[in-house]
């Protein structure tokens, strides 16, 4: 009794699934096929145009009202072929669009790339490329199926060169999942998200080939049919392309291409055509409920076995497809800890830039502050610069003033003298005139001797105060002068001459004689010093101090014995005095056992003033 309710469950079944096939014969389906192979700015692609062609033919063969095959259109293109096709489907309960070509997925969003793309950057797709919506917008107006086919889920060259103007944005592998918001409405893809397809090694590709192949079959249902299509594609490419379906349909079977009407069986049919029918019933239902409904009926025979083997298929899809969704989500994982890390990096990246552009900014203050220390130390050198101008500038006036009242001072002790000796101090006066005068005033010998002395002690050549008396010393010193000056006065008196020549040098005239241990610098005698362990030689020199001692030999105590028995003294080892001499040429130390001394009068014109006395 189960077994014919069973067979009369599949028998109405059936029924009305004929019903519905042969109703579908008046329907009219539209299809708009696309394939863009000539791409203007990446290498062309061999297959989407034959694929197109391939598709195209079919549709014709399964009879559709409408088919446009559009063959490498660029964007105007596209969207001119999508505005007319929607105004096809406004009439037609069936419509169907086929695109072959490339495709991107920006942010989660399916785009279609026509030929004429260049796609710099992320930014040019929304303006050079058409979104899967359109190709959906299209297709919505038809009233019983709408359905798109993407064979666009190949390796994108334009991903690879595309310049991403933020960082953080998603430019996936393959497209995306889709879910649409109409009913009746199917999206299949050549590849399951966020993989890429094949084009084989054919004219056609391997999901086309299975298209052309599983979807004209008579009365077939798209969903099951689109099954086929999956296991002929994986079987073609090992395992490694695994097309995706997205979107419902209704209860009702839907095919592309109507069954063929099933003759009535007459009294002679064989009695597995029944078992036939049930079985390609369950097939079309393609479930585990079917199936094991079919095996409840049928438990055994040929067809049991091959239900067993289709119920083994559910249950592998079944596995399939929770692994698929385990697989998808761990690829939506993957993409999601991506885009944390980018957004990580793209935050440490800012945060490094920040730091640079702050120590840009430190580094200019600090160089600012150098320069206004260096401008400040400037400004503070030319102060001292303009400080010691002032102080030599004050210095100078205060020379001066004092050499004013130097003059002044002589000038009163003149008038005070001018008081005991009118003549005399009217002489003395025309004496202390600036310029030299061509006659000579009227001054006593002592006066003349005098002032004659106080210009040898300026010019250095006179070391004893100037007293008035002209002796011995004050003639050395005018012999001296006469000698560094290139004059021949008379020094044996002091005359007017001498003291105009004297008075007209400016500064010394006679070389410093400094003392052994000192050295002359400038106008005065410095002490030598001489660091640890060095001391002043004969030379006026710094020489090191000589630790061992000479030790005597035996002929130089025979001659000290020798001399003691005559009674003669031994020679005196010369000593420095430390004394200098110096000319034009310089200065230079006195010799050992030799001394500086003011030469006799004798000797006056033939050595001049200091001669060296050696013993």
């Amino acid at each position: 009794m189960r077994l014919r309710l069973f067979v009369l469950l599949i028998v109405s079944t059936w029924f009305a699934t004929w019903l519905g096939t042969g109703s579908a014969q008046a329907e009219r389906r539209v299809a708009l096929v696309m394939g863009n192979s000539a791409y203007k700015n990446v290498a062309r692609l061999a297959n989407p145009a034959n694929d197109a062609a391939l598709v195209g033919g079919m549709f014709r063969k399964a009879g559709f009202d409408t088919v446009d095959v559009k063959l490498d259109l660029n964007v105007a293109e596209m969207r001119k072929a999508l505005r007319d096709f929607g105004g096809k489907a406004r009439e037609a309960d069936v419509a169907v669009v086929y695109y072959a070509g490339h495709g991107i997925e920006l942010d989660g969003t399916n785009y279609l790339i026509p030929t004429d793309a260049t796609l710099e950057t992320d930014s040019d797709v929304l303006d050079e490329t058409l979104p899967l919506d359109r190709a959906l917008f299209a297709v919505e107006p038809a009233k019983q199926l709408r359905l798109v086919i993407l064979d666009a889920c190949r390796d994108n060259p334009f991903a690879k060169t595309m310049k991403r103007t933020i960082a953080a944005r998603a430019i996936g592998r393959g497209l995306a999942k889709v879910e649409p918001t109409s009913p009746n409405t199917m999206i299949a893809f050549a590849a399951k998200a966020g993989s890429t397809a094949s084009d084989g090694d054919a004219k056609n590709s391997p999901f086309a080939t299975a298209l052309v192949e599983r979807l004209p079959m008579p009365g077939l249902d798209l969903r099951k049919a689109f099954g086929f299509v999956r296991d002929d594609v994986l079987k073609t490419t090992g395992y490694k392309q695994e097309p995706y379906v997205y979107g419902s349909l209704g209860g009702d079977d839907v095919s592309l291409v109507p069954a063929k009407p099933a003759a009535a069986p007459g009294p002679q049919a064989n009695p597995q055509d029944s078992v036939r029918r049930d079985y390609e019933l369950a097939l079309q239902a393609g479930n585990r409920d079917a199936w094991e409904a079919f095996l409840q009926a049928y438990p055994d025979g040929f067809y049991a076995g091959l239900a067993r083997a289709q119920l083994k298929n559910v249950a592998a899809e079944e596995a399939r497809a929770i692994a698929a969704a385990k697989a998808r989500q761990a690829e939506d994982e993957k993409a999601r800890l991506a885009a944390e890390r980018a957004n990580k990096a793209e935050q440490e990246k800012a945060a490094a830039a920040a730091k640079a552009a702050e120590n840009v900014r430190l580094a200019a203050e600090k160089a600012k502050q150098i320069e206004e220390a260096k401008a400040a130390a400037a400004e503070q050198r030319r102060k001292d610069a303009e400080a010691a101008v002032a102080k030599a500038l004050a210095d100078k006036q205060a020379a001066e003033k004092a050499l004013a009242d130097k003059i002044a001072n002589d000038k009163a002790a003149a008038e005070k003298q001018a008081a005991e000796k009118q003549q005399v101090a009217d002489s003395a006066q025309k004496v202390a005139a600036v310029a030299p005068t061509s006659s000579q005033p009227s001054l006593s010998p002592a006066d003349t001797a005098k002032l004659v002395q106080s210009e040898l002690r300026r010019v250095g050549c006179l070391a004893t105060a100037a007293d008035g008396d002209w002796n011995a010393s004050s003639q050395r010193s005018l012999t001296l002068f006469n000698k560094y000056a290139g004059t021949k006065f008379d020094a044996k008196v002091a005359s007017f001459d001498a003291l105009d020549a004297i008075k007209a040098k400016p500064g010394r005239v006679c070389p410093l004689v400094c003392d052994h241990g000192f050295k002359a610098d400038g106008d005065a005698c410095v002490k030598i010093a001489c660091r640890a362990g060095y001391r002043i030689n004969d030379d006026n020199e710094c020489e090191k101090v000589q630790d061992k001692k000479p030790v005597a030999t035996r002929e130089d105590a025979k001659k000290r014995d020798d001399q003691r028995k005559n009674g003669e003294a031994a020679p005196a080892k010369p000593q420095a005095t430390g004394q200098m001499i110096c000319n034009n040429a310089g200065c230079r130390p006195v010799q050992p056992g030799c001394r500086a001394q003011q030469a006799s009068p004798t000797d006056l014109w033939r050595r001049g003033g200091i001669v060296e006395v050696c013993n």
